[in-house]
């Protein structure tokens, strides 16, 4: 298993996570993983959502610091990280995530 790079708790910026959550695919991406714990990118992304846009989105959503992503075997298994996110920003997961629809299927 290896960590994939994500920044420091310290490093991660109001602006770059509410650019990151300004997508609707990736609220959706978020909301999976926080409420199913952790999952493969394809298990987290919205339904007929190619590769390409897959790996894009997480790669914005980790860069923001809003997930972690450890790799396994073959598969990129991603958390939200909800308890330093919470620590830094007091309420803003809980918040976003409690405002999002459920996210439609097919």
């Amino acid at each position: 298993m290896t960590d994939v790079t994500c920044p420091n708790v310290n490093e991660i910026e109001l602006h770059q996570v509410l650019y990151a959550l300004g997508d609707f695919s990736r609220l959706h991406i978020v909301k999976n993983l926080y409420l199913n714990g952790a999952l493969p990118c394809k298990e987290a992304s919205c339904p007929n959502m190619s590769k390409s846009t897959i790996s894009h989105h997480f790669k914005i959503l980790r860069e923001a610091g809003i997930l972690h992503c450890e790799k396994v075997g073959v598969s990129h298994m991603n958390s939200v990280r909800s308890d330093e996110l919470n620590k830094k920003f007091p309420g803003l997961l809980e918040t976003v995530i409690s405002l999002i629809p459920e996210i439609p299927k097919g």
